[in-house]
């Protein structure tokens, strides 16, 4: 009898894909293999994947360069989990005849609600409060908070997310201004804000929520010169990219004691155990929890089922690159 087709679900750092998902669904036709750590670079992904015919990873916590690809050459299929990942080669992927297959993706809300939850964290200083109570302390450390009411909030990048950031600005009674490199007027009015030009948002917002897709002319946007120009006090928050945002300057601005930054992504994911950002003054950290909610992971592995069965069943769903298809079918 034919060895059954190996899957391997990785990624799972947060141990949620057994239970969001009925993979009984797969049972006699896959041997489904989850890997609940971090791999510890390229080397050791190409190792512990090199024997599988399908995997599935979590949105980008492993990437997937040409140089990862073509030491998995037995893979035949990336079931990936959202529509897109900007660090999977998707031409490297389809040149090896790798089929690529999506998720769908609703998970505006859990990235903007985590982002204000930085917001208000930084502005109360929140988890230092926490921490001195649990230390058997009281008000000993703890500075005064800051009200966001009356707060000019500044988002760069008001699409879905930053928009509704904005509304939640609004609630709190926050002025809110928005700048990005293709925003109008019209746009910003309806995404609940007031378009200013880059050097207004970032010399006149008391916090500036990031929200802008990683590409080449975004990545280092903010940088020295912007967080310079930073009121003191101002609170950076970054739950888009982490290389939207200098992190060399951003360490500097924060041992500096100018402003103050809520992060959920890094340079580098998972941040290493020594990164200088685990020791910074005036930051409150999360390990990328934006998108991270019951919901999402039970649509994102409810559906990887479907496209891994799909593909057993040779009618493929979803598909990202259909020459992969078109030259099978030739």
């Amino acid at each position: 009898m034919a060895a059954l087709p190996r899957v391997a679900v990785i990624d799972d750092t947060q141990r949620l894909a057994g239970a969001s998902a009925d993979w009984d669904a797969l049972a006699g036709r896959a041997d489904i293999v989850v890997f609940d750590e971090s791999f510890a670079d390229e080397d050791d992904a190409a190792q512990r994947l090199a024997e599988f015919d399908a995997i599935v990873p979590m949105r980008e916590r492993t990437a997937f360069p040409a140089s990862l690809v073509r030491r998995l050459p037995k893979l035949r299929l990336l079931a990936m989990t959202g529509t897109r990942a900007p660090t999977f080669d998707i031409a490297a992927l389809t040149a090896q005849g790798v089929l690529v297959c999506n998720t769908g993706i609703n998970t505006s809300a859990a990235t903007a609600e985590l982002a204000f939850g930085l917001i208000l964290a930084c502005a109360r200083d929140i988890p230092l409060a926490d921490r001195t109570m649990r230390s058997g302390g009281w008000h000993e450390g703890v500075p005064v908070g800051t009200v966001l009411d009356g707060k000019r909030l500044g988002i760069l990048g008001l699409g879905k997310l930053g928009a509704r950031v904005a509304g939640y600005g609004r609630a709190f009674g926050m002025e809110v201004v928005a700048w990005s490199q293709n925003l109008t007027d019209e746009a910003a009015a309806k995404g609940g804000a007031r378009r200013v030009d880059k050097a207004e948002l970032f010399g006149t917002s008391d916090i500036l929520s990031v929200h802008l897709v990683l590409s080449d002319r975004t990545r280092g946007i903010v940088g020295a010169a912007e967080l310079g120009a930073m009121r003191d006090g101002a609170i950076l928050v970054n739950t888009s990219r982490g290389p939207l945002v200098d992190e060399a300057a951003l360490l500097a601005a924060l041992e500096s004691g100018r402003i103050r930054a809520g992060l959920d992504v890094y340079d580098r994911e998972p941040l290493p155990a020594d990164h200088p950002l685990r020791t910074a003054p005036n930051v409150v950290l999360t390990p990328h929890l934006g998108y991270g909610a019951r919901h999402v992971f039970e649509q994102f592995y409810r559906e990887s089922v479907e496209n891994i069965a799909a593909w057993l069943d040779d009618q493929p769903i979803r598909v990202v690159n259909p020459e992969v298809l078109a030259t099978k079918a030739g």
